[in-house]
């Protein structure tokens, strides 16, 4: 019996990133793939079921919902951080120091040595309520 439907699936919570619009493009897929990688152990409801093919190799499993992806200025990427840090959600910061650094250790020493409002953040994950989500990023644009 199949148990799919064609009734669309709606998640009452949100993974959003938002990036700063001055990035190059190696420099936007490395900043998503690090923002995104810790949310499932921060709120592991995020990841569905493992993967497998019709030859029975498994896979890692995914996260179960789809991750939004918007760009905006720095203006735009601050007031995100602030409105995402006074609701509660879930946040990771990359900051352009982080593109210097080799290791975790490093990273985080480096954005332990700046104040909260002075991070030069290159890039937010959000997550939490679906709602929270969309006001916190309000006025960032999907990425092209």
């Amino acid at each position: 019996m199949d148990n799919h439907t064609d009734t669309p699936v709606r998640f009452d919570t949100k993974i959003a990133v938002l990036l700063r619009e001055d990035l190059e493009t190696w420099q936007r897929l490395n900043v998503t793939a690090f923002l995104v990688s810790g949310l499932g152990s921060r709120a592991p409801e995020v990841i569905g079921e493992p993967y497998e093919d019709a030859d029975s190799t498994a896979y890692l499993p995914m996260f179960r919902q789809p991750v939004m992806v918007f760009e905006g200025g720095k203006e735009t990427m601050a007031t995100a951080h602030s409105k995402a840090l006074a609701r509660g959600l879930d946040v990771a910061v990359f900051t352009s120091d982080l593109f210097a650094t080799g290791n975790d250790r490093d990273n985080r020493a480096a954005v332990r040595a700046v104040p909260r409002d002075q991070l030069d953040l290159v890039g937010i994950a959000v997550y939490g309520a679906r709602g929270a989500v969309d006001k916190a990023l309000k006025g960032a644009r999907m990425h092209p």
